[in-house]
């Protein structure tokens, strides 16, 4: 019996601990992922040109290419904190997790990654070829169809991926109630504006890790707030308590 009560305080105590470390580590993986998808999408942006005529321009910049070089090797890291993320809020939902809706939010975080680092893999095939080509720039071809594919996979399938995920996190967070309702209001916006206006402007891309950030934040100053489950009974406990 007495045996029995010490396993039980020891599974309360890991449960406490669980609670406790859970929204911190969603938040600390949230707020790394959004600062360096962040990052590498403000340095991609600024450092390749919006004019697909003037594409080989920044390939025979030095300057433009260490810049962009910098971005894709942030990206990596990026999709590793975006994959903890994921994992730690699922965690977080616990016991009232719905099996539709987190299939539609793992799915679509793991396309979303899939599709990022593939957007990355192309572009830093361009610079690749730019390094190891004699005049400094691939041909106007080879770029035309790099640049192309790397602007469809991010812009069009990758971003629309994360309005997914975005809308998908804002239902479950309405229905659990694990973050404040302005924070569920702020990403259905960005989820709106992912999938029918990204496409206009790529530098709505950064919309995706600023809510996110924003969602971090949230869940580091809301402390334990956890969605709600049901203590698993513990058959030890009654005649640990008689005892």
């Amino acid at each position: 019996m007495l045996q029995g009560g010490r396993l039980s305080a020891r599974r309360d105590q890991a449960g406490a601990e669980s609670t406790l470390r859970t929204p911190r580590a969603a938040a600390v993986a949230g707020i790394v992922f959004a600062l360096l998808m962040a990052a590498a999408l403000i340095l991609l942006r600024l450092s390749t040109p919006a004019d697909p005529g003037s594409a080989g321009q920044w390939l025979s910049d030095s300057g433009r290419r260490k810049a962009v070089s910098v971005a894709l090797n942030l990206v990596p890291f990026a999709g590793i904190a975006f994959l903890w993320f994921i994992g730690v809020v699922r965690d977080r939902i616990g016991g009232q997790e719905d099996r539709f809706f987190a299939t539609v939010f793992l799915g679509s975080g793991l396309l979303f990654v899939g599709m990022f680092f593939s957007a990355a893999a192309l572009a830093g095939g361009l610079l690749g070829a730019a390094a190891s080509h004699a005049s400094g720039t691939p041909g106007s071809d080879t770029l035309a169809l790099g640049r192309g594919a790397t602007s469809i996979l991010l812009n069009v399938y990758s971003m629309r991926m994360a309005a997914v995920f975005t809308l998908t996190t804002v239902t479950i967070a309405r229905r659990t109630r694990i973050v404040s309702p302005w924070v569920r209001s702020a990403g259905l916006v960005t989820a709106i504006v992912l999938l029918v206006a990204v496409s206009f402007s790529s530098w709505l891309e950064l919309l995706f890790p600023a809510w996110i950030l924003v969602l971090s934040i949230d869940s580091l100053a809301g402390g334990g707030r956890r969605a709600g489950a049901p203590a698993p009974a513990h058959p030890a406990d009654p005649p640990a308590a008689e005892a």
